[in-house]
């Protein structure tokens, strides 16, 4: 576009957003770009397949379906346990409640001394239900208690379609969840740290204790060794739920998560889905921090250049013919605004829906402008800013 074009378009917009108007105008792109049509066709009961950091479905099948899931409920219970036990190096005794547990198992003996850390790795490689068990009783003091702590977590993440009533995922009519919710408390689990390194571990050893020799664990999710940038995250199967897996890829610093349920290829179709997923969208950088929002000389009894900015970066996972559907509205009120004031917000569109809305802050002082009528700019700036990427 042409500079002088360029100049007067923005001075318009900001004459709007000093009139109090909301303004609001599209990025354009002119690429477009099909949704693997391979993608959508997930043989699964559920399936759903979302951004890690926006939390955007980017394809589903029946995600908000409640069906049970199996051992992926481990993914619960593995940060339910990181966010309510301080020590992991602690070692607890096993009692007898947690040996002889139905289902896959890491052979935990009565009385047996080991670390909660080696619960952790022997509950999410091995799939241990003993081990689920053994850390249920610690942290939650029971069963219920544990179930209960679950429970809360999800609602705060916001997966309100699931009730757990196990640690463990062995089948029970009070024991469910959506592919939506799943993936959901899986992107909140991901934003830990010590949650990544365990469901991302292929291999791991649990030391000898009082009762046991070594034990040798393998991960039992594979695509950790055929996936490029897989990260974990755990599989599942009862003869109910059928085959269920949580898996989690990261590239170019973006993180997909995938959740299939109820889904005999479950490997396959997860490796369709997830390097689909970064094949169809890209991660579009909307809001950048570190640009001035606006900045312009204002014209009162001290001329003053104003200077409007949001603290935080904002990325969104777009289709290229999406582009031509994103809009941004602008709204600002100044009044004597000191620097660091919030006066305004920017609110970020797809379509008619709302994804974001980001705060406006000045960085310095503004006196209280004059009338509209007689407010005059002198210079913009932006374009020139642009042009020094």
């Amino acid at each position: 576009m042409n500079r002088k074009i360029l100049k007067i378009v923005n001075i318009y917009l900001i004459l709007l957003i000093f009139m109090g108007v909301f303004v609001s105008f599209p990025l354009i792109d002119t690429n477009s770009l099909e949704i693997d049509a391979y993608a959508l066709s997930s043989s699964a009961k559920g399936m759903c397949v979302i951004d890690k950091d926006s939390k955007r479905i980017l394809y589903s099948k029946n995600e908000d379906e409640k069906l049970p899931m199996a051992s992926t409920t481990k993914v619960v219970t593995l940060i339910t346990v990181l966010q309510n036990c301080d020590d992991l190096d602690e070692y607890i005794q096993v009692d007898n409640a947690s040996v002889g547990v139905e289902g896959t198992s890491i052979y935990l003996r009565k009385d047996e001394t080991i670390k909660v850390r080696d619960l952790l790795y022997g509950l999410m490689l091995r799939s241990g239900n003993d081990a689920a068990t053994a850390l249920a009783y610690h942290v939650g003091g029971s069963i219920e208690g544990f179930a209960d702590m679950m429970n809360e977590l999800a609602k705060n993440v916001g997966a309100n379609n699931s009730h757990f009533s196990n640690p463990h995922g062995l089948d029970d009519p009070e024991h469910y969840t959506t592919a939506y919710d799943l993936a959901l408390i899986t992107a909140y689990a991901l934003n830990n740290p010590i949650f990544q390194e365990i469901v991302s571990t292929k291999n791991y050893v649990i030391e000898a204790t009082n009762k046991s020799n070594k034990r040798y664990l393998t991960n039992k999710n594979k695509l950790l060794s055929t996936l490029d940038g897989c990260c974990g995250v755990k599989t599942g199967y009862t003869s109910k739920a059928g085959r269920c897996l949580v898996s989690a890829c990261s590239r170019d610093e973006r993180t997909t998560v995938c959740v299939v349920l109820n889904c005999g290829p479950m490997f396959e179709e997860s490796t369709a889905l997830l390097n689909s997923s970064f094949d169809d969208y890209k991660n579009v950088k909307i809001i950048d921090r570190n640009k001035d929002i606006y900045n312009e000389y204002i014209i009162n009894e001290n001329e003053g250049k104003l200077y409007l900015y949001t603290d935080e970066d904002y990325y969104y996972p777009l289709t290229n013919s999406e582009m031509n559907d994103l809009r941004l509205e602008y709204s600002v009120e100044l009044d004597n605004a000191s620097s660091g004031d919030n006066v305004g917000e920017i609110k970020i569109f797809l379509k008619n829906d709302l994804i974001k809305t980001l705060k406006l802050y000045t960085m310095n002082k503004i006196d209280k402008l004059i009338d509209s009528k007689t407010l005059q700019i002198n210079e913009v700036l932006w374009e020139d800013r642009l042009d020094e990427d």
